[in-house]
């Protein structure tokens, strides 16, 4: 399984802590704010916004919240300063690339927590493209439960997608990760629906066009303790490395 795809599931067990410190209900409202700015307050007309209140909703953000966020997109509810979307890149420890999606209101803030979280832990913060072109943006659909293999290849191509990935979407929870060009998300994961498969996440997903392996337990502690204080930062949304990790080193690191 390559590294994206360990630290997403690694992502799925920290977010449920994460939830209980309130820090993936803040997360989620921001996404919802600029997707309500960016697209309008009607999640029907909106798929950005619909996915985002989807996705809160699953990770149990109250409605309230829900509500409150696309006010604040929407301007009938102030604001939380006049965010913005921006992608951050550099390496990690042993030459890894890492993209950082962040949304912010104050980018001097952002740039300083960033360098800091890099440099702290063996990596060092980058200028804008420096590792972009690495990655490759894709839509990613995740469905849970046991599938048969032929069964969902059928439905993934007629649905748009190019490929799939079967992994552990959740602890002892089989799924795949269904993957298609960002433009064709919407009619995938509508189609998948419609083929009765469990829709766990939609999202838009950075994927490495190439891994860098790392055998060094001390180098691979150190990236894993980057990527997690990356995570905690309040303005990142998402981070994505390239790097893919024997499953024994990463239960000795974990």
């Amino acid at each position: 399984m390559a590294g994206h795809s360990k630290w997403a599931n690694i992502k799925r067990q920290k977010a449920r802590v994460d939830a209980v410190k309130g820090k993936v209900f803040a997360k989620l409202s921001r996404e919802i704010i600029v997707a309500a700015k960016q697209g309008g307050g009607d999640p029907d007309g909106n798929f950005q916004l619909r996915t985002a209140i989807d996705k809160a909703k699953s990770a149990g953000v109250p409605n309230d919240n829900i509500d409150r966020a696309i006010a604040k997109g929407t301007g009938k509810l102030g604001s939380d300063g006049d965010l913005e979307s921006i992608r951050y890149e550099g390496y990690g420890p042993g030459g890894v690339a890492v993209l950082v999606e962040a949304l912010t209101d104050n980018r001097n803030r952002t740039a300083a927590d960033l360098r800091a979280a890099f440099s702290k832990n063996g990596g060092n913060l980058g200028e804008t493209g420096c590792v972009g072109w690495m990655f490759d943006q894709r839509g990613v659909v995740v469905v849970t439960g046991a599938v048969d293999e032929d069964t969902l290849l059928e439905a993934a191509l007629e649905g748009g997608a190019d490929s799939y990935e079967l992994t552990e979407v959740d602890e002892d929870m089989p799924g795949a990760e269904v993957f298609c060009l960002p433009g064709d998300l919407e009619g995938l994961s509508n189609h998948l629906k419609l083929e009765r498969y469990q829709v766990k996440d939609i999202e838009i997903r950075w994927v490495p066009s190439n891994t860098v392996e790392v055998t060094d337990s001390d180098q691979a502690k150190s990236l894993l303790k980057m990527m997690d204080t990356l995570e905690d930062l309040d303005d990142v949304q998402s981070v994505t490395a390239n790097f893919d990790m024997k499953e024994e080193i990463l239960a000795a690191v974990l």
